[in-house]
């Protein structure tokens, strides 16, 4: 007899899964796109020409972000290259941006499947299938990894697969801790899956962290001593070790010649040259001088409430918690990792910049834990704000359609959002605003040579609509030749409006219970 719950499972797998590509295949480029595909053009280039004499890699070598990992891209590009016309088509968009479209996809679909993990995480923490699925809906549904999950290439992988490892890493500790006899083959995909997350992103090391602290709490509850267990099991150790340094030297072009330039990724991408800053409760925090409390604060705003309460409910649960069982040792590892990662980012000044973007990979991490301390609490009280929760995040999700990845939870609005955080860092108002100036155009008959000056991807959905003029925001103030259309979106919000012009759109967004709109874009016509 077919299980019923993996049939419910199944189904809301399936809903979701066609729901969230449809989204991730129909939505807007993000500004990080250009870049991420010129990394990969250069690195491309660079392993065509490492054995001939041409000049492709020391193209790399002099790039000056050789060290921004490209591991995900070996997995999306053959997803882009077959989906391309397809997004071309749906989307009326040139090639190049259907090219960064495309990408929406697998990093939809590596979600999507980290997903699951996530759900046989919180089965191995709880033994209890309906907290399980309940934390699945939740993570799925919560609009700021959602929205992220449609667009961004990046960190999305990047947690997904430190979910995907951190099952792996949790079933070799269940075979140590029963002493069951762990095969070859886990260590080898263990040692991958560890190689495949530093190549997305270099400060994957960290979760060596997580690695170790689990270790050390296996072998306290176990009673053991540690020289004498690495010892008995230095062959595993050894086959990771050997397997492991091969998956990173592979995956990373940029170690090839000199595999030591590991040493120098880490130092170079913990302080990034990148000196963005993000609006936060007002301030514009540059990137490179960030204050103390900077991870704090965007915490308390972007964390789910349910999940605050969570934390906070800790000290009421605490005796539950650590027993000496294999299931303290999962929830201690994932407690202790979240902490020890914080506070090292913290002292050493890393550079983070867009919310907490770089700090994503912790969310589940902290959902899964803040939600156990809730269902250790009181079962039902879990279970009834995980409703509320549940049908708050659907709403929002229609509310905010697009711009998910803005999210902010209701601490914020009791605030002015606009101006005290970013709404809408990203740029995704590009494709409506575009699409918006091809309507306005051919219901008033005006020329498809009028110029359009906009952001970054002014010609995505416009080129194939037959204009053939474009320009960047920054030079509107020296357009003599009139009528042309303008568009600000992003940071051009920030610029003065055109002059002597009409205001024909103004994209916006609304949050639930909060009283004003959210404006993104705006669109004019310059007559």
């Amino acid at each position: 007899m077919i299980n019923k719950r993996n049939i419910i499972l199944s189904i809301f797998f399936l809903i979701y899964f066609i729901i969230g590509t449809y989204l991730s295949l129909t939505n807007g480029i993000s500004h990080d796109q250009l870049h991420e595909q010129l990394n990969w053009s250069i690195n491309f280039q660079a392993i065509k020409d490492f054995f001939t004499d041409n000049n492709g890699y020391q193209l790399l070598q002099n790039y000056i972000d050789r060290y921004h990992g490209i591991g995900f891209h070996f997995f999306s590009q053959p997803f882009q290259f077959f989906l391309n016309n397809f997004v071309q088509e749906i989307n009326s968009v040139n090639k190049e941006g259907a090219i960064y479209i495309s990408r929406h996809f697998p990093t939809f679909l590596i979600f999507c499947i980290a997903g699951y993990f996530f759900y046989l995480i919180c089965l191995k923490i709880s033994k209890n299938f309906n907290f399980s699925i309940v934390s699945l809906l939740i993570f799925f549904l919560y609009p700021y990894l959602f929205g992220h999950s449609q667009i961004n290439g990046k960190d999305i992988p990047f947690l997904s697969v430190w979910i995907i490892t951190t099952y792996f890493l949790f079933n070799i500790i269940e075979k140590f801790y029963f002493e069951k006899k762990i095969v070859f083959s886990e260590i080898i995909l263990f040692a991958f899956l560890t190689g495949f997350l530093i190549s997305i992103r270099t400060i994957g090391f960290l979760i060596f962290f997580e690695y170790l602290i689990a270790l050390i709490i296996l072998i306290n509850s176990k009673k053991l001593e540690f020289f004498t267990f690495l010892f008995k099991n230095k062959s595993y150790l050894l086959i990771f070790s050997a397997a492991f340094l091969f998956f990173i030297y592979i995956l990373n072009p940029i170690f090839w010649l000199n595999p030591f330039e590991f040493i120098n990724s880490l130092q170079w991408m913990s302080k990034y040259h990148n000196s963005t800053c993000t609006l936060t409760l007002g301030k514009c925090l540059k990137a490179q001088n960030l204050p103390n409390s900077y991870i704090f604060i965007w915490l308390f705003f972007k964390l789910p409430v349910l999940s605050i309460l969570g934390i906070l409910s800790f000290p009421l649960i605490e005796k539950k918690l650590f027993k000496n069982n294999v299931n303290s040792i999962f929830y201690s590892t994932l407690l202790l990792t979240f902490l020890l990662i914080i506070f090292t980012l913290i002292l050493k000044n890393v550079v983070l910049y867009d919310e907490i973007r770089h700090l994503m990979f912790l969310l589940p991490l902290i959902l899964i834990i803040s939600f156990y301390n809730l269902f250790l609490l009181n079962k039902k009280i879990f279970n009834v704000l995980s409703v509320v929760t549940i049908i708050l995040f659907i709403s929002e999700n229609f509310f905010l359609k697009k711009y998910q990845y803005t999210w902010l939870n209701h601490f914020a609005k009791f605030t002015n959002i606009e101006k005290n955080f970013e709404i809408d860092y990203w740029g995704l108002s590009n494709k409506n605003l575009q699409k918006k100036i091809i309507n306005f155009s051919e219901n008033r008959n005006i020329s498809k040579n009028t110029c359009v000056y906009g952001d970054l991807y002014v010609e995505a959905f416009l080129r194939k609509a037959n204009f053939n003029c474009f320009g960047s925001y920054s030079r509107i103030d020296a357009v003599k030749k009139r009528p042309f259309f303008v568009y600000q979106n992003v940071r051009n919000l920030k610029r003065s409006s055109p002059k002597s012009c009409k205001l024909i759109h103004t994209e916006k967004y609304n949050y639930l219970f909060y009283s004003r709109d959210i404006v993104v874009g705006k669109v004019w016509f310059c007559e």
